[in-house]
């Protein structure tokens, strides 16, 4: 019988900031939510191009870190994904990188928007069971400090 390997698992809150370098987006409030699938980020403009690309402008002119820039996907799927709200919308899905902590992951985000939330990005757990994170909704932006606190020293 082998014995397997013990699991390193990442403690994270109910919120954390992240970075997320192809998208030119820095210090992001992430929303941890393990009641979701999918991860999701707000968008204020997503359109499917003639060339079969989709342009997107992330965040909106009311977030400080809105750059209005124009980011186009030539790799990107569609899926049925059922919002917050209970209905079943049609979206598109990019892969990325997401930095948390000072440490890269891939993630699928699904686009969308998100103006009326408090948050403009969602982490479900697609991505928390993939990377080994373990959710404390006691903390909020425990890695972010962590990570911040290392960097004093």
């Amino acid at each position: 019988m082998t014995k397997k390997k013990p699991v390193s698992t990442k403690t994270i809150g109910r919120s954390d900031i992240a970075d997320f370098p192809k998208l030119d987006l820095k210090k992001i409030n992430i929303k941890i939510d393990s009641g979701a699938y999918t991860s999701a980020i707000h968008c204020c403009r997503i359109e499917k191009a003639s060339d079969n690309t989709i342009e997107v402008i992330f965040l909106d002119e009311e977030d400080p870190k809105y750059t209005g820039k124009i980011h186009r996907f030539e790799s990107f799927k569609e899926k049925k994904v059922k919002s917050s709200n209970g209905e079943i919308e049609r979206r598109f899905i990019v892969e990325t990188e997401i930095i948390i902590s000072s440490e890269s992951y891939e993630i699928s985000l699904s686009l969308t928007y998100r103006g009326d939330m408090r948050f403009p990005v969602l982490i479900g757990r697609k991505f928390l069971a993939k990377n080994h994170f373990v959710v404390n909704p006691r903390l909020k932006n425990h890695l972010h400090k962590k990570d911040f606190s290392k960097r004093k020293k």
